[in-house]
C-alpha cells in the first residue's frame, strides 16, 4: 500500500442492526439482486432518489467469502433506497468487460475489486471520465487513490500477513507453507510476502488452482509429504484451509492449519481444533461500506475517512472466539 494513504488508514466501526439475507456467489456474470423488493431498497429505508450501484469482483465460482461481501452490500441496499447489481469473473479480461458494461449502463456507482490491477486501470479511467464514482474494496489498495477512486474499504494485507507471522512465532513455529490459491492477485502475494516479514522461521509459498477442489488439495498432500518438517500450512481463503486439513489427514502431517478469512466452516473447525486461527477482514463491512459510502457520496457528498483507505481488519480469531462467532457464521454475516 502506498504511504500516502495507507501508513494508518482509518477503522470503520458500524454497528448493524438488522440480519442480511443470504445470498450465492454463483448467480452468473452479471446478477442483479431480486430478491423481495427488487434489489434492496424502497419501502422501510431512506427517502432519497433511487440509486443503482454495481459491485464486480474478481470471485471465482466457490468462494464463501463474497456470499458474505454481498450481504452486507445487499443489506445497506435495503437501507439506502438502491438497486444492487453484482457480477464476478474471475479473469481479469473478463472483471474489466464487466465494469465496462456497467459504465456503458450509466450506473451510480461502481464497487470494484483490484485483484490484478493495471486490467482495471483504463475501464476505471472511463468510469471517471463518465462521471461515475468508484469504492475500491478487498484488493489492490495501493492502486486505488492512483485510479481514481473515492477510497478503498479493506485491510491492509502486508500488516494483515506480518500480524500472522507473529502469531506463528508466538505458537513456536520453525517452517511454515503459505498457499496462494489464484496465481497473480497481488493481495495473496502481499499476505505470504508479510508473514515471511515477521516470522522468525522459513517461508515456501505454494501455488495451487483455488477453484478446482481435488487439485488444490492434491498439490497440498504432495508438498507436506515431501516436506515432512513443514509444521504450518498457512492458507489466504476458507476454502483453501477445509482443503488442507484433508490433506494434513491424507498423509499423516502434524502440521497446524492456519487461514486468512472466516466463514461458518472455519469456526466449526476451530472449535474441533482442526484450524489453529483465522485472520478476519470483516468482508461483510467491506460491502456495506461500499454501498454506503457511495451512498452517501451521492446523496450528500461525504467520503468515508476523508479519502484514506478504511480499514476492516486484520483480526486474529481462534478458538476462544468460538462462542461469540457462531451465530453470526451461520447466519452469513461473519
Amino acid at each position: 500500500m502506498h504511504t500516502s494513504r495507507t501508513a494508518k488508514g482509518v477503522v470503520a466501526c458500524l454497528a448493524v442492526i438488522a440480519l442480511a439475507a443470504g445470498c450465492s456467489s454463483s448467480g452468473g456474470k452479471d446478477d442483479e439482486d431480486k430478491s423481495g423488493d427488487g434489489g434492496g431498497g424502497g419501502g422501510t429505508g431512506v427517502n432519497t432518489p433511487r440509486l443503482k450501484i454495481a459491485m464486480v469482483t474478481h470471485s471465482g465460482e466457490g468462494d464463501t467469502f463474497w456470499d458474505i461481501v454481498r450481504s452486507g452490500a445487499k443489506q445497506a441496499a435495503r437501507k439506502d433506497n438502491v438497486q444492487f447489481l453484482y457480477a464476478n469473473d474471475k479473469e481479469a479480461k473478463g472483471q474489466a468487460e464487466l465494469v465496462q458494461s456497467f459504465v456503458d449502463k450509466k450506473v451510480d456507482g461502481i464497487i470494484v475489486t483490484l485483484a490484478k490491477p493495471e486490467a482495471m486501470r483504463s475501464v476505471l479511467g472511463k468510469a471517471k471520465a463518465a462521471g461515475i464514482p468508484v469504492v475500491t474494496i478487498n484488493s489492490g489498495g495501493e492502486f486505488s487513490e492512483e485510479f481514481g477512486a473515492l477510497s478503498h474499504i479493506g485491510q491492509d494485507e502486508s500488516v494483515a500477513g506480518e500480524a500472522v507471522g507473529d502469531e506463528l512465532d508466538k505458537r513456536g513455529k520453525k517452517k511454515a507453507l503459505c498457499v496462494i490459491h489464484e496465481q497473480g492477485n497481488v493481495s495473496l502475494e502481499q499476505r505470504c510476502a508479510g508473514v515471511k516479514k515477521s516470522f522468525g522461521g522459513s517461508v515456501e509459498n505454494l501455488n495451487v488452482e483455488g477453484t478446482n477442489a481435488p487439485a488444490s488439495q492434491s498439490s497440498i498432500s504432495a508438498k507436506l509429504q515431501a516436506t515432512k518438517d513443514i509444521d504450518v500450512v498457512v492458507t489466504l481463503g476458507a476454502p483453501i484451509a477445509a482443503y488442507s486439513v484433508k490433506a494434513k489427514e491424507d498423509t499423516g502431517s502434524k502440521a497446524e492449519i492456519d487461514t486468512f478469512d472466516l466463514n461458518a466452516e472455519v469456526v466449526k473447525r476451530m472449535k474441533a481444533k482442526e484450524v489453529g486461527f483465522a485472520v478476519d477482514q470483516q468482508p461483510y463491512l467491506q460491502g456495506y461500506l461500499s454501498v454506503d459510502e457511495l451512498w452517501l457520496y451521492k446523496t450528500n457528498a461525504n467520503v468515508l475517512g476523508g479519502g484514506k483507505p478504511v480499514l476492516t481488519g486484520p483480526a486474529i480469531v481462534s478458538g476462544k472466539d468460538v462462542p461469540k462467532l457462531e451465530k453470526y457464521t451461520a447466519r452469513g454475516t461473519r
